[in-house]
Formats: C-alpha cells, structure tokens, sequence
C-alpha cells in the first residue's frame, strides 16, 4: 500500500519554491516540493498547512490540485498529490531543508530533484503555472 504524501506547488512571479533535502535523509541533497506525508487523523490539506509551518514557517492557502503521482522507490512506494498553494503569512525559511531556491520553469534541468517528481516537473517545464496561464 502506498504511502500518502502531500506537497505544495508554491509560486512567487514566474517562480516555483524548490527545497533541497537534508544530506543525511533519503534522497539526500535532491530537490523536491515542500511537503510530506499525511497523519492518519488529518486531511491532505491539513497535513500540507502543517509540513509547511514545519519546513518553512509559513501559513499557505491549499487550492487546487496540480497533479498526482504514485511512484515506487526502493524503500517505499508513494502516493504524491500536489497542491497549488498561496503563502500567506510568512517568508520561507530553511527549518528542515538544506536549501530553498526560487526557480523557473526552464532551470528545471539545472537540478536534481527526486524521481516521484520528475513527471510533474515535464508538466511545469511543457504548461507552467496552471491552466491557461502562459509559461512565463
């Protein structure tokens, strides 16, 4: 059975919120979206509002799904929905992550990000941000 994962597709301009995951976790040094996975008492929602006051010490609005993913590592096999998401309160700090980079689409292939991510990333690099919404 797959493990429940949430992320967030944060936005500031032309930019997406890229996270680099700490050297002594799984995946270590790969990028990713903020996020992680879902309690067995709270909704996708409230977990993603509580990984990203945990990670980055922001209050977000969770909107719209962008896309989900199930993708089988070795260790584990996860189920990824990706929310759209509105910072509210707060700027992004490096509480967990060993670094935070504000990237384009087209810096996409500058970076390793991890492997449930990459189907999810062709979608940004080939629509950008959401229906209708020119890449910028």
């Amino acid at each position: 059975m797959a493990t429940e994962v949430v992320a967030a597709l944060l936005w500031r301009g032309d930019r997406f919120l890229a996270c680099q995951r700490p050297a002594h976790k799984a995946r270590g040094l790969l990028w990713e979206f903020v996020g992680g996975k879902v309690e067995p008492d709270e909704s996708k929602q409230e977990a993603l509002i509580r990984e990203c006051r945990e990670e980055l010490g922001v209050e977000i609005a969770v909107e719209d799904v962008y896309l989900e993913v199930t993708h089988t590592y070795p260790d584990l096999t996860i189920h990824l929905t990706l929310f759209e998401g509105r910072i509210l309160a707060g700027e992004p700090q490096k509480l967990e992550h060993h670094d935070l980079r504000w990237l384009t689409p087209a810096e996409i292939p500058q970076y390793p990000f991890c492997p449930a991510d990459q189907v999810i990333l062709e979608k940004l690099r080939t629509h950008g941000r959401g229906e209708g919404t020119p890449c910028g």
